[in-house]
């Protein structure tokens, strides 16, 4: 029954996380440590493996469809550097820490707290946004759009879920994009940083043990996912994306919440 369940949220996250942008990892990783099928370190390294596969495939597709808007590469490449930067130190961070905790799931309580934290603040600004596009924010300077995406890619890399809201929140924000273009640009960053985090615990050898069937279960839902959430990509529109993004937000909230006092 967990099976279908890891199988089915996979799926559906991936399309809906490819639409949005978030990656997806933002609702498999809490699920999966909700439903206590493996330890965090497994659950995070699998979640992270998901959103790889996933954000191929989504960039592919949205990137493969003509959009209203230019797709800056400049832009794209010096914040998803930065993501790759962060992303390796989250990987770093996350190590340390469980390394030096006895209750090596209590990472996972800070974790929830932290994304809890995060995706409220989040809600809480999507909320207020007004117009078409979320802010007023244009920042054209190559060191501070550097800088976010290094702490988009730690912040991602550390809690497990490849990007989030937090990267849709931060393009729309303080690059004022819409939220379709915002998502475009989030899937790019999460793709080179989850690619950049996974190449790190590869090479320091520090992968967790999980079965190897889970990895291509996940990984394919993942896949399949990013192909519907392409298909979906192209019928909905800005208005559409923002209601799935703000209902995504409450059931984050809300499994993070649990996951809190799940391992406090």
């Amino acid at each position: 029954m967990k099976i279908c369940i890891v199988a089915l949220v996979c799926f559906f996250a991936s399309a809906i996380g490819s639409v949005c942008g978030i990656g997806g990892g933002v609702i498999i990783k809490p699920v999966l440590d909700a439903l206590g099928i493996m330890d965090v370190a497994s659950v995070s390294f699998l979640s992270g493996c998901t959103v790889l596969s996933m954000s191929v495939v989504a960039l592919y597709g949205n990137m493969k469809h003509k959009t209203v808007f230019r797709f800056r590469k400049p832009f794209a490449w010096t914040i998803t550097a930065g993501s790759v930067l962060g992303g390796l130190l989250g990987k770093s961070a996350f190590r340390v820490i469980t390394g030096n905790m006895e209750n090596k799931n209590r990472i996972g309580a800070v974790q929830a707290a932290v994304l809890l934290c995060l995706t409220a603040a989040t809600l809480f600004y999507h909320c207020r946004k007004t117009g078409k596009t979320a802010g007023t924010g244009n920042i054209s300077n190559t060191p501070l759009i550097f800088a976010v995406g290094a702490v988009l890619g730690i912040l991602s890399s550390f809690l497990g879920i490849g990007g989030g809201p937090m990267n849709l929140a931060a393009l729309t924000f303080l690059f004022s994009m819409e939220t379709k273009e915002a998502a475009l640009y989030s899937i790019h960053v999460i793709l080179f940083s989850q690619t950049a985090g996974l190449c790190a615990t590869l090479v320091t050898k520090t992968v967790p043990r999980f079965p190897p069937a889970m990895l291509f279960l996940m990984s394919g839902c993942g896949i399949l996912g990013a192909f519907a959430g392409a298909w979906m990509n192209k019928k909905a529109d800005n208005q559409t994306v923002d209601k799935c993004f703000a209902v995504l937000l409450f059931v984050i909230i809300a499994i993070s919440l649990y996951n809190i006092f799940r391992y406090r």
